[in-house]
């Protein structure tokens, strides 16, 4: 992208900036990420697509050779076994461009999120509840 360029503000203006072989990966992407968590909203984080309930749930970015996957630290942690045949780090899992999207995974590490995400929204909620409580004594 251009600097003169305005970054995408939808996920489909993402997608569309990048070769049809990858603009198919990222659509399986949203798709099978969408599928997992349909009541989620498609949103754009940091320039990334992303998927929000409470939190962004996870993120993923197209490369020149290789699809991004980002679901926070603790869905890296989780799934360290499943995802050592790719390239990681703390934050991140490469998907490369010139073979199949893991879908299965990808879904499994979505779910995963999904429940950190509400587990965390109720802890959230109970506190303030407790915050609540202890003022009005």
């Amino acid at each position: 992208m251009k600097a003169s360029e305005s970054k995408p503000d939808t996920i489909d203006s993402y997608i569309s900036t990048f070769p049809e072989d990858t603009q198919m990966l990222l659509e399986q992407m949203r798709t099978t990420i969408k599928k997992a968590v349909p009541k989620a909203t498609e949103v754009i984080s940091y320039g990334m697509p992303a998927f929000k309930l409470h939190t962004v749930l996870v993120y993923f970015a197209g490369y020149k050779n290789h699809i991004g996957f980002y679901p926070t630290s603790s869905g890296i942690r989780e799934f360290q076994n499943e995802i050592a045949a790719y390239r990681n780090s703390k934050g991140a899992v490469q998907f490369p461009l010139d073979k199949p999207l893991p879908v299965k995974l990808i879904k499994e590490i979505t779910l995963f999120r999904v429940k950190e995400d509400l587990l965390n929204a109720e802890l959230k909620a109970q506190k303030k509840v407790k915050a609540k409580k202890s003022k009005t004594k």
